[in-house]
């Protein structure tokens, strides 16, 4: 990792195990409004921020429920447990972050989370200052998988795209990364990579504790 110029992390499912919080509470509402399971819409939703992930539910809820409603439930529940409650963060990420530091390489996060909730998630999780910049989905016009992001996160880090490593779990994110021009590795959450995102292009790992010792070409 020493030659890379810096590293960018997803954060809901790559640093946190925040999407299974997500899907639960998902599903809880689900269930309140008898939808039935709909595990599938929501998976759609991972990687994107808030103002896709309500047209892609609303699209797919739209003529069962009345959709406001079950927003505003839905963010309630989740907001419930992850604004106040400390996340638990994914397997490795400390001792991952923990060497970058001693590598001085400038590290930072891309979510599609806004800005300020991201921010209260990573200090409540004691993550916050491993970070030299954070990136919210509020902060581009497009969301994953478009590269509006990641262009926005080399910017703010004054390095060059094809010399970044990006971290992310989700396909959306993998596209976004890929099409900025980074190096990335994905390292699966909730979903299983998709056949779709050719393996050619990208590093497939199971865990971050993998990411230290990997051997880049």
């Amino acid at each position: 990792m020493k030659n890379f110029d810096a590293i960018i992390f997803d954060m809901d499912g790559l640093l946190l195990d925040s999407e299974r919080i997500g899907l639960v509470t998902f599903q809880q509402t689900c269930q309140q409004f008898d939808l039935g399971d709909k595990t599938e819409l929501f998976i759609q939703c991972i990687g994107t921020n808030s103002e896709s992930t309500k047209k892609i539910l609303s699209g797919g809820l739209g003529y069962e429920v009345d959709f406001n409603e079950f927003w505003s439930i839905c963010r309630e529940r989740y907001h419930a447990e992850t604004k106040t409650k400390s996340i638990p963060v994914k397997e490795g990420v400390t001792d991952l972050l923990k060497h970058i530091n001693t590598l001085q390489i400038p590290v930072a996060v891309a979510t599609s989370t806004h800005t300020e909730f991201a921010f209260q998630k990573l200090e409540n999780a004691g993550l916050k200052n491993y970070f030299n910049t954070v990136i919210g989905g509020e902060q581009v016009n497009n969301s994953k998988p478009l590269p509006d992001i990641y262009l926005k996160a080399v910017d703010k880090l004054q390095v060059n795209a094809s010399n970044c490593l990006a971290l992310e779990d989700s396909e959306n994110g993998v596209k976004s990364a890929l099409a900025a021009g980074l190096t990335v590795i994905q390292i699966p959450d909730l979903v299983k990579p998709s056949k779709s995102l050719n393996p050619i292009k990208h590093i497939i790992l199971n865990s971050l504790t993998e990411v230290r010792h990997f051997k880049f070409k």
